[in-house]
């Protein structure tokens, strides 16, 4: 299993009860193909560099996680049907 590290910028109209449930989602996605989310850090609300979908703000977290890298693909194709996220970059980490 290799380390990774992932980027998700939130929807920033998302309750606090959707956004748990989103960040629920993603752990879960990464569970199913058999990795373990380490650390979640929470970022805050921040303003973007430029518009994305139409929005100007989001919700930023940073996620660690471990996971076989055959998996990597498979979780950034299922997380990009998520339209509660508007961006996401996951790197491996050295």
């Amino acid at each position: 299993m290799n380390s990774y590290e992932g980027m998700f910028i939130f929807k920033p109209d998302l309750s606090k009860d959707n956004l748990d449930k989103t960040l629920a989602q993603v752990r879960d996605i990464i569970a199913k193909h058999n990795g373990s989310a380490s650390d979640i850090k929470e970022l805050g609300r921040q303003k973007l560099a430029y518009p994305i979908k139409k929005e100007r703000e989001g919700f930023y977290y940073l996620i660690n996680f471990h996971i076989d890298p055959e998996a990597v693909s498979k979780i950034k194709k299922t997380l990009a049907l998520n339209e509660s996220i508007l961006r996401m970059m996951i790197i491996k980490r050295a």
